[in-house]
């Protein structure tokens, strides 16, 4: 039995794979920026379905964000070998998942757009950057928490469509809620993305499309055309926020002439063929 997670800042997937079984569990992500060891095994025992196998599992692949140096790696690795404790762990960058999964036999430039936002080239051997991902203060553009911080200045102030403010408004946002969950609590990350189901409501609105547009452009700009060879190969995207803004990713990038392949929500079923075809190889 071995596990393959793909997790973001949000939530994270979980394939369980034992012989021609699969089964599909759901935690919240772990990202070493804002989870230590011990918040990491305080959540997977909140997990029925995965207490009653933990000690089945043989291997276990996690990909997430956050995870990008041995050090932060490590932080991941200790918590979830706490709880799986007959395992071998493997904690991978979320961007090593996004590769494997979009790779289809040509070198690629392969992205994120979820909570956070990020890219990477990969030739089918190495996975490789040629600028960071910043997170969500300096960077992530494009994201749930691009989008999100915009959202939420706009409305305290007072420069949102009506429409969208009344609805803001009357589930309860105000300035101290903000200001608390923003600078006070942890994972302002993902407080600040969730703001995406109100502009994913009303995307069609002028505001929207400005916002989204101009957000997109920042993207192709800084992540894809980082790229000296961005016009000669193939783009894909994976995120739930690629997804759901799809018709606009698709104008965008016929936009700046970039070739557009693949965009996919969740990348996990992806992930799991690529180790079940290193296995074979193997």
């Amino acid at each position: 039995m071995f596990i393959v997670v793909e997790s973001g800042s949000t939530k994270a997937d979980w394939m369980v794979i034992a012989n021609e079984n699969e089964q599909v569990f759901n935690t919240i992500g772990f990202n070493p920026y804002f989870h230590n060891e011990q918040d990491i095994l305080k959540e997977l025992n909140k997990s029925n379905d995965l207490h009653s196998i933990k000690e089945q599992v043989e291997e276990l692949f996690f990909y997430g964000a956050g995870c990008s140096s041995p050090e932060l790696n490590k932080i991941i690795e200790n918590g979830l070998s706490a709880f799986f404790t007959n395992a071998v762990v493997h904690v991978n960058h979320d961007l090593d998942a996004c590769a494997y999964a979009c790779y289809s036999g040509s070198p690629a430039i392969a992205c994120i757009l979820g909570t956070g936002s990020n890219s990477c080239y990969f030739d089918g051997h190495e996975v490789s950057e040629v600028v960071p991902a910043l997170g969500h203060i300096l960077g992530d553009e494009a994201s749930g928490s691009y989008f999100g911080k915009r959202i939420l200045a706009d409305y305290l102030y007072n420069r949102l469509p009506e429409i969208m403010h009344k609805e803001l408004q009357a589930s309860g946002l105000d300035k101290m809620t903000i200001v608390e969950n923003v600078y006070q609590k942890p994972n302002a990350n993902v407080y600040i993305a969730s703001q995406m189901p109100v502009l994913i409501k009303h995307k069609d609105l002028d505001y929207c499309q400005r916002m989204i547009n101009e957000g997109l452009q920042v993207f192709i700009d800084t992540h894809i055309k980082c790229y000296p060879n961005y016009l000669d190969c193939d783009v894909s995207f994976v995120g739930s926020l690629a997804y759901l803004l799809r018709d606009e990713l698709k104008a965008a990038c016929e936009k700046n002439n970039v070739s557009l392949k693949l965009i996919i929500r969740r990348p996990l079923e992806m992930l799991v063929k690529h180790h079940k075809n290193t296995m074979v190889s193997a």
